[in-house]
Parts: structure tokens; sequence; C-alpha cells
């Protein structure tokens, strides 16, 4: 089992910063600043970057392989259904030591994502996680994939410590083919220094940083000395970039590395209960794109010298792009990754995988002198739009084509200055829920591309809601059976008794209390032109008047076409009044009572609406 310090170190590194807000993030997902002109695209860049760097955790363990659950459990859970996580790995709670199973499947998983080398998690010598690394590096070499080190704040290290452990890896796993050397650097091993700033004299790195390369995890310039360059490692922190440009200037000019780190999120909620800050909601994908918009953007440092992910697999902090289960464990409030770039379902499990390929190339093409992809997609063609229901209508339309890759697609509602966008996809075809029965709407899409350049709009196509369930416009009593509300009702006497077409039951309204309405959905647009109301006919119904005005509407929102003024029902004429009312085509007829002198509420056995 991880130590509490253990974790407890691992959390510091958020400064416990408030929740940054989601706006901020959408808001700033433009590039900042002008660039120069540079070469076109299309430079060869590896099939895996060297140069993006992936923090990778081997601390887990289950009884199956480990004899013991490890990690899982954290912050009070009980595996395997119940983890200290927000989000559930597509794996579930699986066992780092088992290589030909998960440890496998997480190299193909890496290389799938265009990632070169991992950052392992090192805990020191004869650590559980010690013990792993040669099983882990053996399942990376199968897969092009190198290992770095992450030195993690074992208790007890000092910097002397640490130096002996820089050489204690280079005499253990320095002949590994999986073991990384940075070419452009000298073939030096890499190492990054969690929590460096925890000890402050480095003096020590002297006698091994000609042949490794060793970071200080600050962008504080003045804590580097001794030290090979800097990396973050905070995934909150890339949303903003505090720093960043500093640090990557001091780096240019004193030939050190630069590697910020990146996120798609951040949320340990589940691993440190009770805790609901600092939490990076991923945005569907947005927070990833500005994190990596902000390493690569030329006002906050430019091209860095490789660009660190925060993480593979910290799932305790929710920072993970390894798959997220899209169908979790029901009952314990998990996250999945669905929606991440218009992705659903077990689509959306590998989103940030293959998110991360697009980043890696991007970078590696910048690198290598070509132009960042400002080419914006084709319009979406031959868009067309059918109802699916009385409350939905699925859009769908011919794909658009982009030089580097389509990746999505946003459709958009017609809603008069400020149109609505009301789903994102990455297929063809989008069913808009949620709408009102009977109804026309009008929408169009706009495809969108990793670099989140947009399409132009496709053309516009319009579709009509089906009615409600069990609706259709009818003949004679157009209000026969339709669905029917009220202002309110006193006991058993409801409204849909109005257009029952039984004249024996009725409505009445909440007594003592004027005004009152009852209104009836005809389901469509329909031309009416006469009200036929009615009490039951029984002699014991005394002769009583009832003041009202006629009201109609499209969609809810009312004119009167018959203004206030008492009817008569009579038991003589069979208690019956009919109205008739300038002949318009609507769709909701309503009835406003202000009146009753034979009772306080408004009563109707009969509400009945003819065309003429």
């Amino acid at each position: 089992m991880k130590t509490s310090d253990q974790f407890a170190g691992r959390l510091r590194h958020t400064g416990r910063r408030a929740q940054i807000v989601l706006a901020l993030l959408l808001a700033a997902l433009c590039w900042a600043g002008a660039q120069a002109p540079l070469p076109a695209r299309g430079a060869a860049v590896p099939e895996q970057s060297s140069n993006v760097h992936l923090f990778y955790y081997s601390w887990y363990g289950n009884p199956q392989t480990s004899g013991d659950w490890r990690h899982w459990q954290q912050g009070g859970h009980t595996p395997p259904n119940d983890v200290g996580a927000d989000l559930y790995p597509t794996l579930g709670a699986y066992d780092s030591g088992d290589y030909a199973g998960a440890v496998t499947r997480h190299m193909q998983w890496i290389k799938q994502a265009g990632v070169g080398v991992i950052v392992y998690s090192w805990w020191g010598r004869d650590s559980f996680e010690d013990r792993l690394t040669q099983g882990v590096m053996d399942a990376a070499a199968q897969y092009g994939v190198k290992v770095a080190w992450h030195l993690e704040p074992y208790g007890g290290r000092t910097a002397a410590s640490t130096v002996e452990d820089i050489r204690y890896i280079n005499t253990r796993y320095g002949s590994h083919p999986a073991f990384y050397r940075d070419a452009e650097h000298g073939d030096r091993a890499a190492f990054y220094v969690f929590e460096s700033l925890r000890i402050t004299d480095w003096a020590v790195l002297d006698q091994v940083t000609a042949g490794n390369i060793v970071l200080a995890q600050t962008t504080d310039t003045s804590k580097i000395a001794h030290f090979s360059g800097m990396y973050t490692y905070d995934g909150i922190a890339g949303a903003t970039a505090p720093g960043w440009a500093n640090a990557s200037a001091y780096a240019k000019q004193n030939n050190l590395i630069w590697a910020p780190s990146v996120a798609p999120g951040y949320i340990d909620d589940r691993a440190v209960p009770g805790n609901t800050t600092p939490t990076l909601g991923r945005a569907n994908g947005a927070t990833y794109d500005l994190e990596w918009s902000n390493a690569l953007d030329p006002a906050k440092g430019g091209l860095p010298t490789w660009v660190s992910i925060t993480s593979f697999n910290e799932w305790h902090e929710g920072s993970s792009i390894e798959p997220a289960d899209s169908t979790p464990p029901a009952g314990f409030g998990y996250q999945t990754f669905d929606g991440a770039y218009g992705r659903t379902g077990t689509a959306a499990e590998t989103a940030y995988l293959d998110r991360t390929k697009y980043w890696a190339t991007e970078f590696e093409t910048r690198r290598a002198g070509g132009q960042p992809d400002t080419q914006p997609p084709t319009a979406p063609g031959a868009a067309r739009a059918v109802p699916a229901s009385g409350t939905s209508i699925t859009v769908g339309w011919n794909a658009a084509t982009d030089n580097v890759g389509v990746t999505g697609y946003d459709v958009y509602r017609e809603a008069g200055a400020t149109d609505v966008k009301v789903g994102s996809t990455a297929g063809t075809s989008f069913t808009v829920t949620g709408l009102t029965p009977s109804t026309s709407y009008s929408f169009y899409v706009v495809a969108r591309d990793a670099a989140q350049n947009t399409s132009p709009p496709s053309g516009t196509v319009t579709a009509t809601t089906g009615p409600p369930p069990g609706c259709s416009p009818g003949t004679g009593d157009l209000a026969r059976n339709k669905v029917i509300t009220a202002s309110s009702t006193t006991q058993n006497y409801v409204a849909s008794n109005a257009v029952d077409g039984n004249a024996n039951t009725y409505w009445e309204s909440a007594n003592n209390s004027f005004p009152q309405w009852i209104t009836v959905d005809l389901c469509a647009q329909t031309p009416v032109g006469r009200l036929v109301l009615k009490l039951p006919p029984s002699a014991a119904w005394g002769t009583r008047t009832q003041t009202l005005s006629v009201q109609v509407s499209p969609d809810n929102h009312f004119e009167t076409v018959v203004p206030s003024r008492g009817y008569v029902f009579n038991p003589a004429t069979g208690n019956t009044v009919t109205i008739t009312i300038p002949t318009t085509t609507k769709r909701f007829v309503r009835l406003n009572i202000t009146g009753n002198t034979g009772w306080p509420a408004g009563q109707l056995s009969s509400f009945e609406v003819y065309p003429s």
C-alpha cells in the first residue's frame, strides 16, 4: 500500500489553489501572439515522439497478482469496484506487476498515443516500484517505448542519496533496450526530481550531470543551480502557464532543458474524502487542448525541449489519459470520458490517447520547422433533418474533409441573433432531444479539426417534430383526448375530465381563488374558429355565469382573441355555451376565468374546439 507520506507528497504540488473556472478554459483556447511564417507542413515526423514524456505509475496491486490491494483502496475504499479515484479504469483494478496483461496493454496504448518515453515513478531502491521496473521495461521495449525516471520524495531522500539513486539506476537498468537516453543532448539519461524544492543545496548533482539530465520541479530559475533544466508536473497550473515564458527563455539562454507539463484535468475527491479543491474539469477535452496550446505558444516561451504529460495513470488525481471505463460500476459516482472530443460510449474511452497522438505529431511537426495547422475543414455536405419523435429530430450530413483530419462536428439550432450549439459528435449524424412536439426547428453543422479550426457552416435544414405520444390532429372536436393543463384542480376534478367526452365528469379549479385557467394542446398548428363549453346537463347544476376570455398561442405565449365577458350556463339549454372566435391557426387554446356566480371556482365538463 502506498504510504500516506507518499500520497501527501504527490498532492502538495497543487498548492490547494481554488477551482479554475471553466469559462477561463474555453475563452483561452485561442493561440496567443502572432507567429512568423513557417515552412509548409508535411515534414516526416516519428511515429512515437521521443520528445513527449508521459508520467507513468507502477504502484497498483491486487490480490491475484501481488497478494493484496495496493493503492486502489486509497481514501478508505474497498476494491475492486470501489476504488480511490473519480474515474474507473477500463482494465478495472489492475496490478502493475501483470506484465503480460495490464502492462502490455498500457504500452500498446502509449504507442497508440504517439508517445516515445514514459517517466517511471520510482520510490527508491528495492521499493515495490523498483522491483517491478524490469518487467515494465521489458513490456515497453516490445512497443518502442523508452523509460526515463521520476525520482519521488521517499522518506529520507537527500541530495546525496539522489546522486546515488541516479548511479544505481544507470548501473542496474542502463543496458536495457528500453532505457532512455536523449540523442540530442549527448545520449544522456533523463531524471525528473519531484518536489526538488524540499532540498535547498543540490551541489552534489555536479557529480552526475555530465552524463545525465536532471530536472528540477519548478519555474523559479533561482532554484535550479546544478540542475540540467526544469519541469512543472502541476496539471492545474498548465491552464494558466504561470512563469512559463520566463522559464523557457532562461532555459534557452543557458542551454538547459525546459519540459512544461500538460494535463487533461484534475480531480481527487474520492481519493481524499471531503476534498473538493483543487479541481480542474476536462471540459470534454478543451482543458487538454488549452494546456498543449500553452506549451507550444510563442507568447508563453515557444517550443519547449520536451513536453511532459501528467499523466498516463495517476488515477487518484484524475489526470489520467489511460482509457476510463464508459460503464463503470454503478453506485459510486464515477465520472467517464463521455463527450470528450465529441465521442460517446466506448469510443470516448480512448479519446485522450488519440488527442495525444495529434498533439505529439503537431509538436514534432513544429520542431521540424513545419507550419501550425491553420487550415479549416470543408463545410459538411448534404445536410438533412427528419423528426425522430415528438421531442427529437435527427440531423445528418456528409463528412467534411481536412488537410490533417476532421475530429468532430458541432450541431447548431438557429435561434435568432444567437444560435445555440445543441451537441457535438465524431460521427455524421446527431439526434437533438428535448424539443417541443409539433414544432418547426432549423439546424446547421460545423466541422472542426484537432487544432480547433472550424469549417463554414453546412446548409440550413428544417424539420418539424412529431405530435406528442398518442396525439394526432383528428377531426370534429379537435380537443378530444388531447393534452390539457390547468392552473389548479380540486380533489379528483382534474383537467382531463374536460376533454374525455363524458358530460358528467368535470374539471374544477381551486376554490375561492381567481383568476384560473385551463389550456388544451391541439398537437399542431390548427385552424380554430369555434368553442363549445359545457357543464353537466343535470338540473342539479343551477344557472350560473362564468366570466372568461379566450386566448390562443402557437408556442405557449398567449394573445387574447375574445375579451373577457360573462357567459350564462343554463340547465334549460343543456348548460352549453358556444363562443365564436376570429378564425386563426394556433396550437394552444386557453380559457382565462375570473369569476363564477354559481361556485367560487372555474368549472367545465366539456372544452370542445372546432375549426369553424
